[in-house]
């Protein structure tokens, strides 16, 4: 691999911040430059889980196994990316779809299992009405995203890398179908690639190159209590609500772990659904709102994500997705191998720019 190569990494939440962070260890000079500040739109914003969890198909559930691998490894180098292992507990489906979800993720050799009531309660004492049938996944994590990004940007700058916060990018400095850097408030940043992995920024960013990135950007609410004493072990899918409790002690809740739909009244929505999840759990007649996010989730076209670099031009690298936190880990490793060396994973071939729908 090349040190000298210069790579401007656009954007800095989880997804950026982790190729950056691989880019820097590897040994490339390293520009990161963040419109919104490190830490990125979605990123603060997210549920956080990371999983290989239901409704992937089997090459897309290998990505995601593979990258709950990196996250370990990434982990062991730099502990302060906060990674909790601390399992999840699912019944947010009908009998018979949780038992066929259970016995297709195990024979993926996925840590799944089924647990009854009595278990399910063990795993989880604050569960008020615990489930009579519930899957459990152990291996499953979570970490806290603004500690996770501040983690990496801060390492890749030990190691060198520059992170321009705060400084607007408005267009890819283009010449004959190359892009060779950023058009910024700052003036132009050259490079010798450019990657793009600023979530709903993307598109936009792209188009200026005359490349089309195909995403949607529904918006996902979620609540967030005051800190409380220790309630829940791990994360908990159940049909009134999702939700975990972050280090500090908030309760982050949603109707999934993508995020409610905010409806015409936002705050009205995050009262009911706080409500719900309030009601989940026993010894929290304390527990206090404390604000609620809307994030919105820069979800590809198709459901997967867009990584690698797009035909009509050179010297870009498009890395957008939802799932953003789970595969930051691997996307970040992979995308690292392929700028410096051209080694494409296979794991994300199927995930180019420009492929018909999966």
């Amino acid at each position: 691999m090349s040190a000298a190569r210069h790579i401007v990494v656009v954007g800095a939440g989880i997804v950026g911040a982790s190729i950056a962070w691989h880019l820097a260890r590897a040994g490339a000079r390293v520009t990161v430059v963040a419109a919104g500040g490190a830490g990125g739109i979605a990123t603060p914003a997210t549920f956080a889980w990371i999983n290989a969890s239901w409704g992937n198909p089997q090459p897309y559930f290998r990505l995601r196994s593979r990258s709950m691998r990196e996250w370990v490894r990434l982990a062991a180098e730099l502990p302060p990316v906060g990674l909790s292992w601390c399992g999840g507990l699912c019944w947010d489906m009908p009998r018979a779809d949780l038992e066929a979800y259970a016995a297709q993720y195990g024979a993926w050799g996925y840590d799944i299992r089924l647990v009854d009531g009595a278990e399910a309660l063990q795993i989880e004492p604050a569960l008020a009405a615990p489930p009579t049938l519930a899957a459990y996944v152990a291996s499953e994590g979570v970490v806290e995203p603004r500690a996770a990004v501040s983690a990496l940007l801060g390492d890749a700058v030990g190691r060198g890398a520059v992170l321009h916060a705060d400084l607007a990018v408005h267009r890819l400095a283009a010449t004959g179908g190359h892009v060779t850097g950023i058009e910024t408030d700052a003036g132009t940043i050259a490079a010798d690639d450019v990657v793009l992995a600023a979530g709903i920024a993307v598109p936009a960013l792209a188009a200026t190159a005359g490349v089309e990135v195909a995403i949607t950007t529904p918006p996902g609410l979620l609540v967030h209590s005051k800190p409380h004493p220790r309630l829940l072990n791990g994360v908990v899918l159940a049909e009134a609500a999702h939700l975990r409790q972050t280090a500090e002690g908030r309760i982050v809740a949603g109707a999934d772990f993508t995020g409610t739909d905010p409806g015409a009244d936002p705050g009205a929505t995050a009262r009911a659904l706080f409500d719900r999840a309030k009601a989940m759990l026993r010894g929290a007649d304390d527990l206090e709102l404390d604000h609620f996010t809307i994030g919105l989730r820069p979800t590809p076209f198709d459901g997967f994500p867009i990584v690698g670099r797009p035909r009509q031009v050179q010297g870009l690298y498009v890395a957008v997705m939802h799932s953003g936190v789970t595969l930051a880990a691997a996307v970040g490793a992979f995308a690292a191998e392929e700028l410096l060396a051209g080694r494409r994973d296979p794991l994300i071939e199927p995930y180019g720019h420009g492929r018909a729908p999966l």
